[in-house]
Order: C-alpha cells, then sequence, then structure tokens
C-alpha cells in the first residue's frame, strides 16, 4: 500500500478526527509524507477538515 492508502485507512478505521501527528504515530509513516498525504486526499475529496488541523475521512 502506497502512504496515501494507509493514511486513508487510519482516517477510516478512527471513529474521531485525527491530528497529523496522530495519524504518524498511528501509521509509523514519517510525518512529511504523511503530510503529503493528507494534502492529496483533501485535493481527491477523500477526506475533510472538520477544524484546524484535524483530518477525517468522508
Amino acid at each position: 500500500m502506497n502512504p496515501k492508502e494507509i493514511v486513508l485507512q487510519a482516517l477510516k478505521s478512527s471513529d474521531q478526527p485525527l491530528k497529523t501527528q496522530d495519524i504518524v504515530e498511528k501509521t509509523g509513516l514519517d510525518k512529511k509524507e504523511v503530510e503529503k498525504a493528507i494534502k492529496d486526499l483533501k485535493n481527491e475529496g477523500l477526506i475533510e477538515s472538520p477544524k484546524r488541523c484535524y483530518y477525517q475521512a468522508k
């Protein structure tokens, strides 16, 4: 799985929005990889940000 898929799975498996650092801890990926995946997923419309710096799957 690529980093985008891993981040999306982590967000889908969570019942509440996660911060970037929470995703890093949950996935074991590098912070820069997670930030890039979040940016790409957000542009594709697969995730949303209910409040600043928190992300959740749509």
